[in-house]
């Protein structure tokens, strides 16, 4: 820039891989709170169908509706982490982007209730062209990962077609079609970067990721606190126990993820691994807050499933969301203790439907995790100290 002043055009050249202060942009952050209102629809219709003990097409539907969200959110982030020059057409660009989200998330109720996925469609396609024509704008300006950026535009614009296709489809066709083409999205990277991986940059990936993580939990606690307030104002049933329960349950999950700093893996395999491990990360916190929705709905009377039902919305997607986090965040870099509580406590946390007081149970056993992270970090803190000590 000359004199502070942001040009209307650049030349999209790769950013520096190794660049110093890499931070989120303040475009980024209003991406990711555009995206929210999406993860939002996705929560509350996941939590009406639960109530409603439409179990089986609750969770086929959220999955669908949520991979959509996940994945036009992911490739934005890695794309701006390796070319985000910051002229106005790639603002406008990114603008087009947000549009496609909210056209989305416009469609996510007639997804859960009639099975109508074209707006929802429709909005996904807006995004992921939208973000072809950053993809030409980068095989344009970056000559070293042309062939790559290439690839990319291709695969994107090739995927995107099949979903149109899809919307003509019979209905018996609709799970099957789905499958197909999300698999066809997930190798389109895998494939793209083949060639020469492109310059994303680490850590600027691990902070937008923790960033994405922080505003789904905000959502679990926007949802479940609309719940208990809904309920409270219409003089019901004592709900400040299960209140405080489900604020242990989202403030442990918040300390399990960032108990320690991200290294994301730069091997094209393991950043795979890792980018893509995370819609299970992403969707588990915002399932979570729909079953907390279901349990305050179960306390109140209003919900149409009985105890173990409702044991299971909370319990699942926590239990998802620690063998996950397991998985991508303690196994590669963590020993001892902690390496085994993970996968314990997640089928502690499995087992507790069956028992009374089930939410009450996974915050106890999360609150317990995390006092395990703590003093196996402690004791990591004294044996590093010692021989400097000496």
């Amino acid at each position: 820039m000359t004199g502070g002043l942001r040009p209307w055009y650049r030349p999209m050249t790769a950013r520096d891989r190794g660049e110093e202060h890499r931070a989120a942009t303040p475009l980024e952050l209003f991406f990711d709170l555009c995206f929210v209102v999406a993860v939002a629809q996705a929560a509350t219709n996941l939590h009406h169908d639960l109530a409603e003990d439409q179990v089986g097409h609750a969770v086929r539907s959220y999955l669908m509706v949520f991979f959509a969200i996940w994945w036009a959110w992911m490739n934005f982030t890695w794309f701006a982490s390796a070319y985000d020059t910051d002229d106005d057409v790639y603002r406008i660009t990114t603008l087009v982007q947000i549009a496609g989200a909210l056209i989305l998330a416009a469609g996510v109720p007639r997804a859960f209730t009639a099975g109508d996925f074209a707006t929802i469609t429709y909005g996904y396609v807006v995004m992921r062209l939208a973000l072809v024509t950053q993809w030409l704008r980068a095989a344009a300006g970056d000559p070293g990962h042309r062939a790559a950026d290439v690839r990319y535009a291709v695969g994107v614009t090739v995927v995107q077609v099949g979903w149109l296709i899809r919307l003509l489809l019979p209905d018996d066709w609709r799970v099957g079609s789905f499958l197909v083409l999300a698999l066809a999205d997930l190798l389109v990277p895998a494939l793209a970067e083949r060639p020469g991986m492109t310059t994303w940059h680490p850590r600027h990936i691990a902070e937008r990721y923790g960033l994405f993580t922080l505003i789904v939990l905000g959502e679990v606690v926007l949802a479940t606190s609309v719940a208990i307030q809904t309920g409270v104002d219409t003089g019901q049933a004592d709900l400040r126990p299960l209140a405080t329960a489900a604020c242990v349950i989202v403030f442990a999950l918040w300390w399990l993820y960032f108990d320690r700093a991200v290294e994301v893996p730069t091997r094209l395999p393991a950043s795979l691994v890792w980018g893509y491990g995370h819609y299970l990360v992403f969707a588990a916190i915002a399932a979570v807050g729909a079953g907390l929705w279901v349990a305050v709905d179960h306390h109140r009377h209003l919900a149409h499933v009985g105890s173990v039902v409702v044991g299971h919305t909370v319990a699942v997607p926590t239990a998802v969301y620690l063998l996950t986090v397991w998985v991508l965040r303690v196994l590669p870099r963590q020993r001892g203790m902690v390496v085994v509580a993970f996968p314990v406590t997640a089928l502690l946390v499995l087992a507790t439907p069956w028992l009374p007081v089930t939410v009450y149970l996974i915050a106890a056993l999360l609150t317990a995790l995390v006092a395990v992270t703590v003093l196996v970090r402690q004791r990591e803190l004294r044996s590093r100290s010692r021989p400097a000590a000496g």
